[in-house]
């Protein structure tokens, strides 16, 4: 089996943590990334972490003649991890057209491509968005799907169903839905990490930026929800431990036969409130956070957090990194950062 991946978004923030990952494990990864969502340096330090020169293609993932040179460059590719696509749930409110055409329009150039070079396995950057708010904060892989409440989380649903339908159709893929939960942390190198463009729309890079200064201060959106202490409550995740599931993910598909499409929760099986996660960050960093409650925010779920025990069992994969680490490496990242 050739080791070659094609990774698409992989100078994004997951997608630069799995290639070293891949890398790791002895993987040739592929990038393919145009920077909308990262920076150009991002590449010298994969290659600085990793100690390894690395394949790269700046190429728009809609753009299908042009990632086809990928393709023809690479036909013997062992699989695709496709990450590419925008992640803002509010932005994606305001551009809802944007976010179709990115999301939907790369999945279907990618499989497209696929089906033509014959390549069988897929590894897709799904999210716990497609849970909606459901009805027991603790969800599996058979919790009901709900209907989005955004654009973004749409196009995740819509995602996962043309790959399904592709499965099916044509009886060749060999397809893993990988449905995050929170992802934060950076690597322990404080080389890599989260990158925001513009202002942050996840909680930890926001508390880190204003931890620097950057930002006045953090609202809270809201301290009356029935959860623990009246924030809400989610499921964090190292970007580094979640980036070994796409690892194990890749291998369960080259080694198990058949065609198939299945979805993975990747979360730590425990849920951790807004507040919990500021106390921590300042008692890890040891510094005071300038933050006040506001009011609750259109569109937020009260709680949700993973079973992993099938991506526990299935890939053997499990969460090696707690709350503490991932917050102390977040900063650590932060204070890199011009």
């Amino acid at each position: 089996m050739n080791k070659k991946v094609i990774v698409t978004g992989g100078a994004g923030y997951i997608g630069s943590h799995t290639v070293i990952e891949l890398i790791h494990a002895g993987f040739e990864p592929i990038i393919i990334d145009d920077f909308r969502n990262s920076k150009p340096w991002i590449i010298d330090r994969i290659q600085e972490v990793s100690d390894a020169k690395v394949l790269f293609y700046e190429v728009d993932c809609q753009d299908k003649d042009a990632v086809e040179t990928v393709f023809k460059a690479h036909p013997d590719a062992a699989g695709v991890i496709h990450f590419a696509a925008y992640k803002a749930v509010g932005e994606s409110v305001d551009k809802p057209i944007a976010y179709y055409q990115n999301n939907v329009g790369s999945l279907c150039v990618i499989l497209e491509l696929m089906e033509t070079y014959k390549i069988q396995h897929f590894v897709f950057s799904s999210s716990c968005t497609v849970y909606g708010e459901p009805k027991s904060p603790i969800v599996d892989e058979l919790t009901p799907i709900q209907k989005a409440t955004s654009p973004y989380g749409d196009t995740k649903i819509t995602c996962e169903k043309i790959t399904e339908f592709e499965q099916a159709s044509k009886g060749t893929l060999k397809a893993i839905l990988l449905r995050y939960f929170n992802p934060i942390g950076a690597h322990e190198s404080a080389k890599l990490g989260e990158l925001p463009q513009g202002i942050p729309n996840n909680l930890v890079p926001y508390i880190t930026q204003t931890a620097k200064g950057i930002r006045k201060e953090l609202t809270v959106f809201g301290s009356d929800y029935n959860t623990i202490d009246g924030t809400n409550v989610r499921d964090y995740i190292h970007v580094v431990d979640l980036a070994k599931a796409h690892v194990a993910a890749l291998n369960y598909a080259i080694n198990k036969s058949g065609s198939f499409c299945e979805p993975f929760n990747l979360g730590t099986g425990k849920g951790t409130s807004v507040l919990e996660i500021i106390q921590t960050f300042e008692t890890v960093n040891n510094l005071k956070l300038n933050y006040k409650i506001g009011p609750r925010r259109a569109g937020d779920v009260e709680q949700i957090y993973a079973n992993a025990n099938k991506a526990n069992k299935v890939l053997n994969w499990t969460c090696q990194y707690g709350i503490a680490e991932a917050l102390e490496h977040a900063w650590n990242w932060e204070k890199t950062l011009n």
